[in-house]
């Protein structure tokens, strides 16, 4: 099999673990969400009662810095599972898969796409976690951990008992796909450098009839000396 087609295969498990990523990371900001009753807590602030020590919410976001980091998430699984269902199908209707250069430019053009704004979104569910947590430290009693809060008792409605495990199920999901893009980039980068490669040695040396560039169209008469050239019979 060729390099090509290896590094092709490779690329299409990426886009399908990419996928899985984009997936877990919008289901868990969308599972705190309905937790916390549709708030987003990305850099939220809590407070607690001395004496109950339950943990009740001050202020929280605005929903749209959550619905933005899901949206993100959903639109790069939607995009890895449309590229892999089509060179899934492209393959199995022709197993010798070539694409152009103007393809490979795109695809390099989207990987720098998905990469900022993965980066983003990856900033600002740490951040916001971050933010989350230390005011979880700074205000409520007998705690150490951020996850610890996990299991005190929050203000009804509100259901806290997994909120830090999500949020860093988020965040991890999204780096791994920031670094899984990356990856993809590197392997697109490769192909497009080989395609450019076989373009330009595709006249082969040739020896003399293919002159010193390898180019098909030169014949042995064209590259001989024009003022060395036999006198003509008369």
């Amino acid at each position: 099999m060729e390099v090509t087609m290896l590094l092709l295969l490779l690329e299409l498990v990426l886009y399908a673990s990419c996928f899985v990523c984009g997936i877990v990371a919008a289901a868990a900001v969308t599972i705190v969400q309905g937790d916390f009753g549709g708030r987003c807590m990305l850099y939220g602030l809590v407070n607690s009662s001395a004496t109950t020590s339950v943990i009740g919410v001050l202020s929280s976001s605005s929903q749209s810095l959550c619905y933005f980091v899901s949206a993100i998430s959903v639109l790069v699984a939607v995009v890895c599972v449309s590229l892999s269902l089509y060179w899934l199908y492209a393959f199995c209707i022709n197993s010798e898969i070539s694409r152009g250069r103007v393809w490979l430019n795109m695809i390099v053009a989207m990987c720098g796409v998905f990469l900022f704004f993965l980066l983003i979104t990856g900033c600002i569910l740490k951040i916001g976690r971050d933010s989350l947590c230390n005011s979880i430290l700074n205000n409520v009693h007998n705690i150490t951990r951020c996850e610890d809060a996990q299991t005190k008792q929050w203000v009804s409605p509100v259901k806290g008992g997994r909120f830090y495990s999500s949020l860093y199920k988020a965040e991890t999901s999204v780096w791994v796909n920031f670094f899984f893009w990356l990856i993809i980039g590197v392997l697109v980068i490769i192909q497009r450098r080989q395609s450019s490669g076989s373009k330009a040695i595709v006249g082969g040396y040739g020896g003399p009839a293919g002159g010193l560039f390898g180019d098909p169209g030169v014949t042995a008469a064209e590259t001989e000396p024009f003022f060395n050239r036999p006198a003509r019979p008369q």
